[in-house]
């Protein structure tokens, strides 16, 4: 009966968050308590002991430290600077924002879209690229590189493992949904942008994005991994933007044409000032993290929050705002999930729920039945409460060792997050949001349409190029 009761919190929370603006995490402590204090004769202490301590010093601060970043012009500086290398090629740009949003994600950045969609979204207006290719692009990027060691995806995912007690690969489980993303983005790429390597007398001139005439869309919140947060979007004159739980998606209803909102523009004021000290020392502290975590194997939690101290003893009022870039909400979420997940490996219901899974037949069929439910669930509910759900049933199945467990906890992170594309999702929102379009009706029907397409082939590719070969 406990573990049945278990279950049905797991999916009531996972349900309850993604139906209404609670946050899931707070569901999930409720839980953690409840089921692990009074049905399964845990203490507190113990309980408290499950709390995801090391992982919660990584969120905060390496969204602290990039806060900082973001705050002093730091990230706008290596933006700006990036863009001046594809001068004159359209081809370029589209391939930049990939790796500009696969590179500020890596380094913990969950509001990576949100930095880059205002500025290339335009871009791609004033220079005729497709904006569904531009704002997928982006997303594919962010996405793909959602699983770095440093991020909410990653932190969660091998946290996950470790309270399992299975082995971990932080750099395999950030590498390949890396790579299975930069597939699906080269064949969007091959589709809708061939037309951008012919050569033609259109290029891109960044003295021109940094006129007065070049027109950004104000309003943009930061994409967070969904989980029952309350989130706002923001939208032009002409728009009517909604607040809606990361759950179902923020959507935005157009009531007219857009006229986008003009802001200060930041690439003008990026190049007025270039490199002032604070910056280099940003960039050196960024550096530091970078080196002292890989080649020093220092604590990435520890080092990023005493690096983003030192920052703000530096310049107090200047940083001050970045505090508010910590994502306390996906902290609580993660936290919250991690901590159930413990007591749910306490109380022997992970054990169970891995027994019945893999008694379903063939693992291999298993994989992909579980990537293709991982994918269609995620696509409107919580990435993380889905890998929260279906990793736990997963866990016998792996270690009888029939499927490559790293590969197929790579496979199926990807499936959960590549699909967060959607304009039922924070990411896919800022697209929407951005996009200078003439029918913004018409562009968001493209994305769920895309959204689909994804749904569709990002379970098989993953299964065949990553569970299948790990399985042999």
């Amino acid at each position: 009966m406990l573990y049945f009761i278990s279950i049905a919190a797991l999916i009531a929370l996972f349900a309850i968050g993604t139906m209404t603006p609670i946050n899931m995490g707070v569901l999930a402590f409720a839980a953690a308590f409840v089921i692990g204090g009074w049905l399964a004769g845990l203490s507190m202490d113990e309980i408290f002991g499950f709390f995801p301590g090391s992982i919660f010093t990584i969120i905060v601060g390496i969204t602290l430290l990039f806060g900082i970043a973001r705050v002093n012009g730091t990230v706008d500086l290596l933006v700006g600077g990036a863009l001046k290398l594809v001068r004159g090629k359209r081809w370029a740009i589209v391939w930049l924002m990939f790796f500009l949003g696969a590179g500020l994600m890596t380094m913990g950045s969950v509001l990576a879209v949100g930095m880059l969609a205002p500025i290339a979204m335009p871009i791609a207006k004033r220079y005729k690229i497709d904006p569904l290719l531009m704002g997928m692009m982006i997303s594919h990027g962010v996405l793909g590189a959602a699983f770095s060691p440093i991020t909410v995806y990653g932190a969660f995912t091998n946290g996950w493992l470790q309270s399992a007690g299975l082995p971990t690969n932080p750099l395999a489980l950030y590498a390949i949904p890396l790579g299975l993303s930069f597939l699906l983005a080269l064949g969007l790429f091959l589709v809708r942008g061939r037309d951008l390597l012919r050569a033609d007398d259109q290029s891109i001139d960044i003295d021109d994005l940094t006129s007065s005439d070049n027109p950004t869309v104000a309003g943009s919140p930061a994409p967070q991994p969904r989980g029952g947060d309350l989130v706002t979007t923001g939208a032009s004159a002409g728009q009517r933007a909604t607040s809606a739980r990361h759950g179902a998606g923020p959507m935005v209803l157009t009531t007219g044409s857009p006229q986008p909102a003009r802001e200060p523009d930041r690439l003008t004021e990026i190049e007025s000032t270039g490199f002032t000290p604070l910056r280099v020392l940003t960039l050196l502290g960024m550096v530091a993290l970078l080196i002292g975590s890989a080649v020093f194997q220092i604590d990435v939690g520890v080092c990023s929050m005493v690096i983003a101290a030192i920052l703000l003893v530096l310049a107090p009022n200047k940083h001050k705002p970045a505090v508010n870039n910590v994502t306390w909400s996906a902290v609580l979420l993660v936290c919250g999930m991690l901590t159930y997940m413990s007591v749910l490996k306490a109380n022997g219901t992970l054990e169970f729920l891995g027994d019945a899974a893999a008694s379903l037949g063939s693992p291999l069929l298993t994989a992909l039945i579980l990537c293709y439910a991982v994918a269609a669930v995620s696509a409107v509910g919580s990435s993380i409460g889905t890998l929260g759900i279906v990793l736990p049933l997963a866990a016998p199945l792996l270690m009888m060792g029939e499927v490559g467990l790293i590969g197929f906890v790579a496979a199926v992170s990807f499936s959960a997050v590549i699909v967060d594309v959607s304009p039922l999702s924070s990411n896919g929102v800022m697209v929407l949001a951005n996009a200078q379009v003439p029918d913004r009706d018409k562009f968001q029907r493209s994305l769920f349409k895309y959204t689909g397409y994804i749904v569709l082939v990002a379970p098989i590719l993953a299964w065949l190029f990553v569970v299948l070969p790990t399985s042999m």
